[in-house]
């Protein structure tokens, strides 16, 4: 009979290793940080759930995730502070299209060639998005627009490094000695293994495999309006990417920059992966950048109109650092006002997410933005154990660096030549694989016309071009020899 009780008390089923409570040292921990509410539903949860909950909990840096919510949710209350005013970007800091002289466009070209020829230039890609919305979701980068050679966006960046590197090793006094561009690729936990498999299994597009580093941006918990962690399940914490922005923190913890260093890294070309035109490691751009001897330089487009949803450079107060605003934050009267003296629209320099930085800056950069720990915040839908709930996302943004920038260049480009990007469906109205398949397709085609090419067509040419093959070409040179007196038949790829 006493055996039967002893049973029957103990009829509760195992409580696992932590006991009936969570681990007494965590869970003061998290009490510290005002973060309990982990545990809420500690009592419900099976030995091996209550096994995932600890490790979740474990995998997270709570004094620095601390560190972030208080310092972010505290600058919001400081918006209705006085920031220095927001002015027009000096014209000074603009190389604009106009005003290059062919002599000059040459200089940085060479200059840019020799450095990369003596391994000073690294890329970086950021490519932590899926594309969820073209319909699919794998990484963005393996995204086929639709070109004659169904070639993806990963695939056309590879490609355009390689030609860079032969240009490179060709502008020297050994041009069979190509010196390899290292290509960090940014991932994200959504898009890291499908990354990785789509270039193994793709021979990394020519280029050799020990040139390409994978790395992943961080996560942060996904939180509710006064700072608690969002519950996705009852046994893990809601989480999300750190923001482009997150690359900076990335490639300070997984030592990158010190690898960069190693390598005789002393400029990294940043980018993101949704651009058809982007120019992976632009000599020209390099080239002026090294000219101006800034720590910082970025990429711009004009603004097509007022209305465009871009974000645009300013200036912080009078000779105070360029900073970007997001379109969200700029008022009727300031996306309209007119520079009397240009006839341009005032703050008219559009961000495209094309930047150049000493690897000097990027050090300093990732240690002052780690410092100040104050990221944006983001109202979404996070999934939780209530279903869908309004809650926070904590990013970063790769233009943020440009506040911490002693200085910084701008260097306009032609949108119709660098600029097609891949971000909406087909069928919206912009943004999408066909509007950059044709932005691609025709600046081809006048590449094939200027060198000496015919081209016949079967529909209208505004709707159709032929692709030249980044092998061939990088930025239009070098094609007399392939087109001059030829005829192809639009739509088709030339690649020899």
């Amino acid at each position: 009979m006493k055996e039967e009780m002893v049973v029957g008390l103990s009829a509760p089923g195992p409580v696992g290793r932590w006991g009936a409570a969570p681990p007494q040292a965590l869970l003061e921990r998290m009490k510290d940080y005002d973060q309990e509410g982990a545990f809420a539903l500690w009592d419900d949860l099976s030995p091996e759930d209550r096994e995932l909950l600890v490790r979740d909990i474990e995998s997270i840096d709570l004094s620095r995730i601390d560190r972030i919510i208080r310092r972010s949710i505290g600058s919001q209350g400081e918006r209705g502070m006085p920031l220095p005013a927001v002015e027009p970007v000096p014209e000074s800091s603009v190389s604009k299209v106009e005003d290059r002289s062919p002599e000059d466009k040459e200089r940085w070209w060479k200059k840019g060639l020799k450095a990369i020829s003596e391994g000073k230039l690294a890329v970086v890609l950021l490519a932590g998005g899926q594309g969820t919305r073209l319909g699919s979701s794998d990484p963005k980068g393996c995204f086929n627009i639709g070109l004659p050679s169904g070639k993806s966006l990963f695939q056309l960046q590879a490609e355009r490094i390689l030609c860079v590197q032969k240009l490179a090793a060709q502008s020297t006094e050994n041009p069979s000695n190509t010196v390899p561009i290292h290509w960090y690729i940014m991932t994200s936990p959504f898009t890291d293994a499908a990354t990785r498999k789509f270039f193994e299994t793709r021979r990394y597009f020519g280029l050799d495999a020990d040139q390409v580093t994978f790395f992943q941006q961080g996560t942060l918990p996904c939180i509710s309006a006064d700072g608690r962690f969002i519950m996705e399940t009852p046994y893990t914490v809601a989480k999300a990417p750190d923001g482009n922005g997150g690359v900076y923190a990335a490639l300070k913890s997984k030592k990158l920059m010190e690898d960069m260093t190693a390598r005789g890294v002393k400029y990294v070309d940043c980018y993101g992966v949704d651009n058809a035109l982007v120019r992976v490691a632009d000599p020209t751009f390099l080239g002026y950048f090294i000219d101006k001897g800034v720590s910082s330089a970025a990429k711009v487009v004009r603004k097509a109109y007022p209305q465009e949803n871009v974000g645009v450079f300013v200036q912080r107060g009078r000779g105070g650092p360029l900073s970007v605003v997001e379109y969200s934050e700029m008022d009727a009267a300031m996306t309209t006002e007119i520079n009397q003296s240009t006839g341009r629209l005032r703050y008219c320099w559009s961000n495209i997410c094309l930047h150049m930085f000493t690897l000097d800056f990027l050090n300093q950069v990732a240690n002052s933005l780690e410092k100040d720990s104050v990221y944006h915040l983001a109202e979404k839908k996070i999934p939780s154990i209530h279903g869908y709930t309004t809650g926070l996302k904590l990013e970063q943004f790769i233009f943020d660096a440009f506040t911490y920038s002693p200085s910084t260049a701008l260097f306009e480009v032609m949108r119709e030549e660098e600029f097609a990007p891949v971000k909406n469906a087909n069928g919206a109205t912009y943004d999408t694989p066909d509007s950059a398949k044709l932005m691609l397709l025709r600046l081809h085609s006048r590449w094939v016309v200027a060198a000496g090419g015919f081209l016949t067509h079967s529909v209208p040419l505004y709707m159709t071009g032929v692709e030249v093959s980044p092998l061939s070409s990088y930025a239009g040179e070098n094609l007399e020899a392939i087109c001059r007196g030829r005829t192809f038949h639009a739509p088709s790829e030339i690649s020899f």
